[in-house]
């Protein structure tokens, strides 16, 4: 089903009626057109502020994760490496979509060639499929830093945390690159007029004009087989987690070790429960403008890579004693 939601943090990937596209025939097309928020392309420039300083914080939020990690030597730990995998993929997400975005609002500049629009649509997709994948190697972390202290150092050494990290690419790449070779092997013969600022998944599709159902049960695959079971790990870990904190004999070691989790359960929260309310919206909001879901579900896309850095930048002791003491160092 064209209609089908594909919730790889894309349930922002929503169906449109292709009676309000151009309806122009022609074979394979060379370019696609961005229409960027429909209905508010009047208000483009005022809709480009708060991105552009999504943008603007994501950058340089997630870089600074990634300096103070390198140049401080008690944060070289599998927990920081992971962190340092996700403001990667952070900086991957927004910056393969974001910049196209604001030529949209800023220059009108809506064409987008076609090879570089599926290149785009792979990165929205697999940007998400390795958060989830790193979502689960943090929650693994946390799991045998609590549950089997003695054993954390030895099981988590510095060449397993990188295999575990290669494992997390591979597995992306794999499972989601049917997605771009599906997509360029259709004929497009409807229209060429993307109603999005950027080339999602399900508006893309929709352009096809051939039976692209097995697009969509492979995109229902991904969701329940591949995040769905990521989901499910990660919340058996943390019941694992949070059965220990809770017989711990003190508070004060109860707050301890559950601080050493609070950051990385905001994170988990951040990328999933958006989702979710993006999901019912799409279910129960039938009516709501198309410009109102498209606007909402790109708020949601960059939000986490925006919040991700300050979360671990307020939160994380080490990080922020860092980040304090390299503000001082520079202001004296």
């Amino acid at each position: 089903m064209q209609e089908t939601l594909f919730c790889l943090r894309v349930v922002h990937l929503l169906p449109y009626n292709m009676s309000d596209s151009n309806t122009t025939h022609f074979t394979n097309p060379s370019t696609f057109i961005l229409l960027g928020i429909p209905g508010l392309e009047a208000a483009h420039v005022w809709i480009s502020i708060p991105f552009c300083t999504m943008y603007v914080i994501a950058v340089f939020g997630n870089f600074t994760i990634l300096f103070i990690v390198k140049v401080e030597p008690s944060l070289h730990g599998p927990m920081y490496y992971f962190l340092c995998m996700l403001a990667v993929t952070d900086l991957v997400l927004s910056t393969s979509t974001l910049p196209k975005m604001l030529s949209i609002f800023w220059f009108n500049s809506r064409e987008i060639d076609f090879s570089a629009c599926l290149t785009q649509m792979y990165f929205i997709l697999i940007s998400s499929v390795l958060e989830s994948g790193i979502l689960i190697a943090m929650a693994l972390d946390r799991y045998v830093a609590i549950c089997h202290p003695l054993r954390h150092s030895t099981t988590l050494t510095n060449a397993m945390v990188a295999k575990i990290g290669l494992a997390v690419l591979l597995r992306g790449i794999i499972v989601i690159l049917p997605f771009p070779i599906l997509a360029r092997l259709w004929p497009y013969c409807r229209t060429n007029v993307i109603p999005q600022p950027y080339c999602a998944h399900i508006a893309v599709v929709s352009l096809a004009c051939a039976d692209t159902r097995v697009s969509s049960y492979y995109g229902l695959f991904v969701l329940f087989f591949v995040m769905g079971l990521d989901g499910i790990f990660i919340a058996v870990s943390y019941t694992q987690i949070l059965r220990v904190i809770f017989i711990l004999p003190t508070k004060d070691a109860w707050d301890k070790t559950l601080g050493t989790c609070g950051s990385h359960l905001f994170v988990i929260l951040a990328f999933y429960i958006p989702s979710l309310i993006m999901s019912l919206m799409h279910r129960f909001a039938q009516n709501v403008p198309l410009h109102f879901h498209v606007l909402i579900g790109n708020v949601y896309l960059f939000m986490p890579p925006m919040l991700n850095p300050i979360i671990y930048g307020v939160r994380t002791k080490q990080i922020r004693d860092r980040l304090l003491r390299l503000f001082t160092h520079t202001g004296a």
